[in-house]
């Protein structure tokens, strides 16, 4: 397949506007071809157009159709996995083996969504039959499931150009639910953008779907963005980025004359709490294994590590030299774009400039291009406390040390987190058990508690949850990777008094597809 550069609106390639732009091999700074067209608002419409025109004849198609799409989409991705990964390294100098890696992890959760709605439970099917002699008022009969809510508007990531981005795990649950998707492609990676979605329009047309199903916009401004969120015809946004860029999406929906859900995933710098005991028996393994983590991916993981904490004494100075030695020897590495070493450089010397925050490791070097070094600072809880900006992501290599006096300053330092993705920690089993009320601050802080282990690596699975509390996402009753995902586009509607004829199948009191409903207060598999 061959890049275009324009908008892929359905199954046609089509540009209104004038202005283009290029991807940028951010290991060399080389300017890749093709040039790609700016979006415009007359792209977003056509595109929202024919995803409304899409909505009800798809939404209709039974779950094992829908499943085979999934499943074809998965095909049609590893068909093009040569020139898609190679096209993903030019455009974000990571490297081939990571890049399979995600691949694998995109094909396997379209492939787990596909299972999902093919066994159907997800409708989440309630009946409540009729008492039509219960008094002092009888009961109707009320049955409730869930359906699609509309056409989605998903915006790729930049960290995961595959798995969170055109294919990535947005679009396969919105496209589970039976919801069209409309995709604003990141700038930095526009050619990965396209053929990823020439894979999901050629799946459209192998499984004889509505072509409005899915349309891929492009461009490297907030305008077009702007308007896809704007369209009084898209019914939610699911985004994963920064949190400047979610908080104006959030903001941008919720001022529309109707406003929609906006399921952003954005900062977090996911503590880890290394308590006494384990701090002193493993601290040299602790400090391997913390380094590898911040550095991973050269820090571009919503999941790295960014603050430290534990009780000041021998043991944590250890840990924080070892941590220190190792950082050393980590070479400059290169982030995806210009725009996020700027970042991370702004980041670091706004740290840096706080009273009480020193380097303990890395070393201030200017690198050249895309390139930076990793960094770590310490400080203790006191001035954590003081300058709650310190908690704040700086995304990249970097990380915190925050040495505090005490357990129990330790404790009011976890329950003054801002709202976080994960929380780890490490600690021997009686003395794990001894600290249950940090678990307790943390599970009211954050969507993943971890004990032992390191968050980087979010496993795609059912019982997973990639969320947490502002400002780790907009909303924190939901996630964007695992089954329960599909849930952020699906909305209940109750039928009450319907005739058998006219409910849905899976409302019926034949139950055809042996779903799990809720009868009558009991979970159960058998017919009405």
């Amino acid at each position: 397949m061959c890049l275009t550069g324009k908008q892929l609106i359905g199954s046609s390639y089509a540009f209104t506007g004038e202005h283009t732009f290029q991807a940028v091999n951010p290991e060399t700074g080389a300017a890749l071809e093709p040039l790609f067209y700016e979006g415009t608002s007359q792209d977003v419409d056509r595109a929202v157009a024919l995803a409304e025109k899409a909505f009800d004849a798809y939404r209709a198609t039974d779950n094992i159709k829908r499943g085979e799409f999934l499943e074809t989409i998965a095909t049609e991705l590893l068909t093009l996995e040569g020139v898609l990964v190679d096209r993903a390294m030019q455009e974000t100098g990571l490297p081939e083996a990571r890049l399979v890696g995600e691949l694998g992890r995109t094909v396997n959760q379209l492939k787990l969504f596909a299972r999902l709605i093919k066994e159907g439970s997800y409708v989440e099917a309630r009946i409540d039959r009729a008492l039509p002699d219960r008094l002092p008022v009888p009961k109707p009969d009320i049955r409730q499931i869930h359906i699609a809510l509309g056409p989605i508007a998903v915006f790729g990531a930049s960290n995961f150009p595959l798995a969170f981005s055109v294919a990535g795990g947005d679009t396969a649950s919105a496209l589970a639910a039976g919801c069209p998707v409309v995709v604003k492609g990141h700038p930095a990676h526009p050619g990965t953008s396209e053929l990823a979605g020439q894979a999901i329009t050629k799946a459209v047309e192998k499984c004889d779907l509505p072509e409005g199903i899915f349309s891929l916009v492009q461009g490297s401004g907030f305008e077009v963005g702007a308007s896809l969120v704007e369209h009084p015809r898209i019914k939610a946004v699911a985004f994963t980025g920064s949190l400047a860029g979610g908080r104006a999406l959030f903001d941008l929906a919720s001022s529309r004359p109707e406003p929609i859900p906006v399921y952003a995933e954005m900062g977090s710098v996911n503590p880890i709490f290394l308590l006494p005991q384990a701090l002193q028996e493993h601290g040299d393994s602790l400090a391997k294994d913390f380094v590898e983590s911040v550095t991973l991916g050269v820090g571009q993981f919503c999941t790295a590590p960014g603050l430290v904490f534990a009780i000041k004494g021998p043991s944590l100075q250890a840990f924080v030299q070892k941590a220190a030695e190792l950082l050393s020897l980590k070479p400059p590495g290169v982030v995806l774009h210009a725009g996020i070493k700027e970042n991370f450089q702004q980041g670091i010397k706004r740290l840096i400039s706080i009273k009480g925050v020193v380097r303990v490791g890395g070393e201030d070097l200017q690198e050249a291009g895309c390139l930076v070094s990793p960094v770590l600072l310490q400080t203790d809880a006191k001035v954590l406390l003081e300058n709650p900006g310190i908690g704040e992501e700086v995304f990249g290599p970097s990380a915190v040390v925050v040495a505090c006096d005490s357990r129990e300053e330790m404790m009011i330092a976890a329950q003054n987190l801002q709202g976080q993705l994960t929380a780890t920690v490490h600690g021997k089993d009686l003395e794990v058990e001894d600290y249950a009320e940090l678990f307790r601050g943390l599970e009211r802080r954050v969507g993943r508690v971890l004990v032992g282990g390191f968050p980087t690596g979010v496993e795609v699975c059912d019982s997973m949850n990639h969320g947490g509390p502002y400002p780790a996402s907009t909303d924190s009753r939901s996630t964007s990777v695992g089954t329960a995902a599909i849930k952020r586009f699906l909305r209940p509607v109750c039928y009450q008094n319907f005739p058998q004829t006219m409910l849905p199948e899976t409302l019926k009191n034949k139950n055809e597809h042996n779903l799990w409903r809720l009868v009558d207060g009991t979970l159960t598999r058998d017919d009405v």
